[in-house]
């Protein structure tokens, strides 16, 4: 992975607030093609900009995004992408594929602390997993509706944290929110 290059983000050391936001690809299509090829539904095409839209309300301006290689991902990420102000740098991960919730969050430590705001783009059950691990805290009633939504297609949740990349692991972070484009 390259993102140990510069964002080119001003942000600033290791004790900086941090937000991460965890995005479940868009409603892919089921099909012949091997799981990895997978393209988005027809549905999966209009959640995925409402997604965007939504991600650009929070007002969040991404230094990084993080994408998982998987097809329905890429195509989540390009439809989402158009709806934000500011389109930031995007490095493909193929470690985002089928990982775990450990192998997520070792690839969330290699992140550099020039990064403030980082945006992946994954899968199910391993953007919830990864969540709900890193949440010590929910604002709100925000960890009730991820647990009641199930985390679903085009669902992200946004953790905050304060400290370095390479400190963020289980019970440091808090959901600050989340937001499901059915619920």
């Amino acid at each position: 992975m390259s993102v140990a290059a510069s964002s080119g983000s001003t942000a600033s050391g290791p004790s900086e607030t941090r937000r991460l936001v965890l995005l479940r690809h868009s409603k892919a299509d089921w099909n012949d093609a091997a799981d990895h090829e997978r393209p988005l539904a027809d549905r999966g095409r209009a959640d995925a900009p409402v997604a965007g839209r939504r991600l650009a309300d929070t007002g969040i301006d991404f230094d990084l995004a993080l994408c998982s290689t998987a097809v329905r991902t890429r195509e989540t990420w390009k439809l989402a992408v158009h709806e934000l102000s500011h389109r930031p740098r995007t490095v493909y991960e193929e470690r985002i594929y089928e990982a775990s919730p450990g192998e997520i969050i070792a690839v969330l430590n290699e992140t550099p602390d020039d990064v403030a705001d980082l945006l992946v783009i994954g899968h199910n059950p391993g953007m919830h997993a990864v969540a709900d691990l890193l949440s010590g805290a929910s604002d709100g009633d925000a960890m009730a509706r991820m647990t009641r939504g199930g985390f679903s297609t085009s669902a992200f949740a946004v953790v905050t944290f304060t400290g370095s990349w390479k400190t963020l692991e289980p019970g440091t972070a808090t959901l600050a929110d989340y937001w499901a484009p059915h619920d």
